[in-house]
């Protein structure tokens, strides 16, 4: 059974939305990724900006690039679970980081807050209503 189909199967609340809407969702908040973690790394590059300002922008690429293969690739629910925490946490502390340098990054980066605060509770209901 491949990943998509073992997701299917999962019991999920009545509010996860459709399967369709997350492609069009994370193509654009990719544009905004791209754009914005881009401004970030090429800051870092011409050192107007220290690693350390950079590396949650790093974590962050990290841990939503593992989320597929946990979720998806290895069907684990609690190393998803766990994995996107990580991704809500060092979004934060990448924008918050990056704020005194160029707040539109952080601005920017809304869009991008709201879908990971609303996957963070989709993905603690779904592991949890799986459990056992």
């Amino acid at each position: 059974m491949n990943g998509y189909t073992w997701y299917s199967q999962l019991i999920k609340p009545t509010w996860s939305p459709p399967a369709w809407l997350f492609g069009p969702v994370w193509t654009f908040l990719y544009i905004l990724i791209f754009i914005s973690f881009g401004k970030v790394f090429l800051m870092t590059w011409k050192k107007e900006i220290g690693l350390m300002i950079a590396l949650p922008f790093v974590l962050n690429l990290i841990f939503n690039f593992a989320f597929t293969s946990l979720q998806f690739g290895l069907k684990n629910n609690y190393l998803a679970a766990v994995d996107i925490l990580l991704i809500l946490g060092t979004l934060i502390w990448a924008m918050l980081a990056i704020y005194p340098y160029a707040s539109w990054i952080t601005y920017i980066q809304i869009p991008y807050l709201l879908w990971v605060c609303f996957a963070t509770v989709l993905q603690l209901t779904i592991t949890w209503l799986n459990r056992g």
